[in-house]
């Protein structure tokens, strides 16, 4: 026996708002139910597990012990752009001159995340 993952669940003080952005982030839909002032919001992968977003009345104080990585389907470089654009901020940039290494974002409630390199990052670089 074994056990499948269900979803991610994220605490938050705005589920509605923070599901929003990961929408935009994905391109995936919430959930047909879901709606503002919800204080539980699904947004429901094309492939994996549901994020899935829970508002909790504390605060986010520390570092993330688990966080998502984001293979793109653009270049590593332009969807880093496209993030901050919605509303990401850059937390650390491990990004190395040879075109190796990730970038570490925050979303707009502070919950850290990866950007890796995209397929056709990896290929341009022969890794």
């Amino acid at each position: 026996m074994v056990s499948v993952v269900q979803n991610v669940a994220i605490d938050c003080a705005d589920a509605y708002g923070l599901a929003q952005f990961w929408s935009r982030v994905t391109g995936r839909p919430l959930g047909p139910e879901d709606g503002p002032g919800d204080r539980e919001v699904a947004v429901r992968l094309a492939e994996g597990p549901v994020l899935y977003f829970s508002e909790v009345p504390e605060p986010k104080t520390i570092k993330n012990r688990i966080h998502l990585c984001l293979r793109p389907e653009d270049t590593r470089e332009r969807e880093v752009e496209r993030l901050l654009a919605l509303g990401a901020s850059m937390v650390a940039d491990r990004r190395n001159p040879d075109g190796s290494g990730w970038a570490v974002l925050a979303d707009p409630e502070g919950n850290e995340f990866c950007v890796l390199r995209s397929e056709s990052d990896r290929a341009a670089m022969g890794s």
